[in-house]
């Protein structure tokens, strides 16, 4: 079996998941995971497909015949990594600003860590005025991370930029 992940942007329209779905069907794909949305009048999308390794080629074929949309395909067999040891969810409130994407990534690069799910959203806020930044993020942690010097390095961004994050484990 092969796996592939696909990107998938175009603007947004009825019928474009099902368009996706019916080509992984016609190459006897299994459509394993996925997150969409429509982003700004964009359809915006991350799909998971398993697929016969003999139905691939097709498959792409089959993706490249999609009118307006641009279809990236990631061979996820080349490049399977590792299980974790554990998983952090990390959680960022606060008064929206440039650069906090930017700066909580950072703490998590320095680390040596990667980012394995991240969802944003900003509002007004309800009673102070102003816009609030949301951030929900899952981190993958291995047995060699400092978990300490991560917790502390949060707190310090936490403070300075005066926003609050929680950090809770999920153990695995």
């Amino acid at each position: 079996m092969t796996t592939l992940v696909l990107t998938v942007i175009g603007d947004d329209r009825s019928g474009i998941v099902n368009a996706l779905a019916e080509v992984a069907a016609a190459h006897d794909g299994n459509w394993e995971r996925s997150q969409m949305a429509e982003l700004a009048g964009a359809f915006a999308g991350i799909v998971v497909v398993t697929l016969p390794d003999d139905r691939a080629d097709a498959f792409r074929a089959g993706l490249d015949a999609l009118d307006g949309l641009t279809i990236v395909v990631h061979d996820a067999d080349a490049h399977a990594a590792d299980e974790p040891d554990s998983r952090l969810t990390v959680e960022l409130l606060g008064n929206d600003r440039p650069g906090l994407v930017k700066e909580l990534s950072a703490v998590f690069t320095e680390h040596g860590l990667s980012i394995e799910e991240l969802e944003t959203g900003s509002y007004d806020a309800p009673m102070a005025g102003g816009r609030l930044f949301e951030a929900h993020m899952v981190v993958p942690v291995t047995a060699g991370t400092d978990a300490d010097a991560l917790r502390s390095a949060l707190e310090r961004l936490a403070m300075e930029l005066m926003v609050d994050i929680t950090v809770e484990d999920l153990g695995e």
